[in-house]
């Protein structure tokens, strides 16, 4: 076997096609069965569309034409100017991905990774060996604290919930509404269903922290309930780096710095692609440098966005100054909407 990746999230399953269509030999192992829900604001960026496209996959969902943001009665959108987004169900992305793994010949076992060795040659996991091993298995990724990877981060955390509602989706934007001290991430799904998530550095409960949104929470009335509340988090987590003798981390396992701008799955897509890239070179050096270049433009505007949001008196300005300055707003939706490595690099053959 050539490659072994744990974890059949959206990260380690794109990881297996890429590398079936370099004709390496890889196995995906993953501790569920099945299709699998996870909190997550569900709004693909235009990247990730095209991405996902090049790989064949396309799951079903709604198009995104931009993003508005809100505060009160006051809003300033943006379109995406590189083709639409969409807003897809977790359970459709996963379920399309591993459809399109399973048609490649790839073989998913329901297995957890437990011991990890390596020397020169390869790998060996609980007693498996492979050429490499990528570590796909998620944002508190157990393999990359066995490795040694975990970067100690002191920052206040921050945590999300997500929850769907059964009502027709009223905008084709991806709504981000401001509270003082959260925010909630409206996304259409499908024809009659929305998704509301909720990121804050307060713990508490889903309809508590819907409570700091009175318009939002007004717009859902009497819409049910479609599913259980879900969260994740904290979500900030840093490494060392992003590699470990012949073991990468890709997606949320390799670093996450927040939700707050959407980027999650575009990231993932363009690193599976990178670390296939560095395998089949044998240049394993080369996805490190990938992964920072890949991720600098998010890295950037995610932390920059933070920053600036810090204080309740900074949050209450954000959406009074977009709608001053809209070509500022419009620049930065554009450069979260471009796919982090260019259109064609999810299709480009490795060998």
């Amino acid at each position: 076997m050539d490659l072994l990746v744990v974890g059949a999230g959206p990260a380690g399953l794109a990881t297996a096609l890429h590398a079936a269509r370099a004709g390496l030999g890889v196995t995906v192992w993953e501790r569920r069965d099945g299709v699998v829900d996870k909190a997550c604001g569900e709004g693909l960026m235009p990247g990730a569309v095209a991405a996902l496209a090049a790989l064949g996959v396309h799951p079903p969902g709604r198009d995104l034409h931009g993003v508005r943001y809100v505060a009160g009665a006051r809003h300033v959108d943006a379109g995406f100017r590189a083709g639409p987004g969409r807003g897809v169900r977790r359970t459709a992305l996963h379920a399309a991905l591993r459809e399109a793994v399973l048609a490649a010949g790839v073989a998913v076992e329901r297995r957890t990774a437990r011991r990890v060795e390596q020397d020169g040659d390869g790998v060996r996991v609980d007693g498996v060996r492979a050429g490499h091993l990528v570590a796909a298995d998620g944002l508190h990724s157990p393999l990359r604290r066995a490795l040694g990877l975990d970067r100690p981060h002191r920052g206040r955390p921050r945590y999300g919930l997500r929850r769907h509602y059964a009502i027709a989706p009223w905008s084709d934007h991806v709504e981000v509404h401001w509270a003082r001290d959260a925010e909630a991430y409206v996304t259409p799904v499908a024809d009659g269903l929305v998704g509301v998530a909720v990121l804050s550095a307060g713990r508490g409960s889903f309809d508590g922290h819907l409570a700091a949104f009175p318009g939002l929470r007004e717009r859902l009335a009497g819409a049910g309930p479609a599913g259980p509340v879900r969260g994740a988090g904290p979500l900030r987590q840093e490494t060392w780096a992003r590699t470990a003798g012949r073991v990468l981390l890709v997606g949320d396992a390799a670093g996450y710095v927040d939700a707050l701008t959407g980027e999650g799955v575009a990231l993932a897509l363009a690193q599976a692609a990178a670390a296939v890239r560095a395998v089949a070179g044998g240049d394993l050096a080369a996805y490190e440098r990938e992964w920072r270049r890949l991720t600098r433009r998010c890295r950037w505007l995610t932390r920059a966005l933070l920053g600036a949001t810090r204080t309740p008196t900074a949050r209450a300005a954000l959406v009074p100054v977009a709608q001053r300055l809209p070509w500022l707003f419009r620049a930065g939706v554009d450069a979260l909407a471009r796919p982090p490595d260019g259109p064609a690099a999810a299709s480009r053959p490795t060998r």
